[in-house]
């Protein structure tokens, strides 16, 4: 599964070839072929470990309300720690965003289900009195997943200069400010 992230965070799933992820995993083709039959079978379960990854952090500290914004502060800083694997995400994103692209429907999904989880908790903050009732939940889940994404994408691109971490936690700091009752 890693040289898959890594070959498709470094070429890009249309670049990507089957043969040269079997070669760096000591494989041949046939033998990739029979983990995962299409080149698509090895792309989704590329992302399905990264979101069960990302899911299972996200949800480990049982954080609920607006309290979910220290667990995407954890994910936020444990992604510094999965380059690869942030990159590849970023590549396959991208990508995806071509009508016919064979992760286009797994990424409709996925966001759809990250922007909903995090709705979720923040109506459960207005529902517990820490969130504004004005708030628009689905707005500001929005918000938070353009926000991680968008730093990743500056991370990935000069690490040195944006420190993904601190400015999502300053990120967060405002909005739990701007969310108090």
């Amino acid at each position: 599964m890693h040289a898959a992230v890594e070959a498709f965070a470094r070429d890009g799933y249309q670049a990507c070839s089957l043969a040269r992820i079997a070669s760096e995993v000591g494989l041949s083709q046939a033998g990739l072929l029979h983990h995962f039959p299409t080149k698509e079978d090895l792309l989704a379960a590329v992302l399905d470990e990264r979101d069960r990854l990302d899911t299972r952090r996200f949800l480990a500290d049982g954080a609920e309300g607006i309290e979910m914004l220290t667990a995407l502060e954890k994910l936020v800083e444990y992604n510094t720690y999965l380059t690869g694997m942030v990159q590849s995400f970023t590549v396959l994103a991208g990508e995806s965003t071509a009508d016919l692209h064979p992760a286009r429907e797994w990424f409709t999904t996925r966001y759809d289900n990250v922007r909903t989880m995090i709705a979720d908790e923040l109506r459960k903050g207005v529902a517990h009195g820490d969130v504004r009732p004005d708030t628009d939940c689905d707005a500001i889940a929005a918000e938070i997943v353009a926000t991680i994404d968008g730093l990743q994408l500056q991370w990935l691109l000069d690490p040195e200069k944006v420190d993904m971490p601190a400015l999502f936690r300053a990120y967060a700091a405002r909005l739990r400010a701007a969310l108090k009752p």
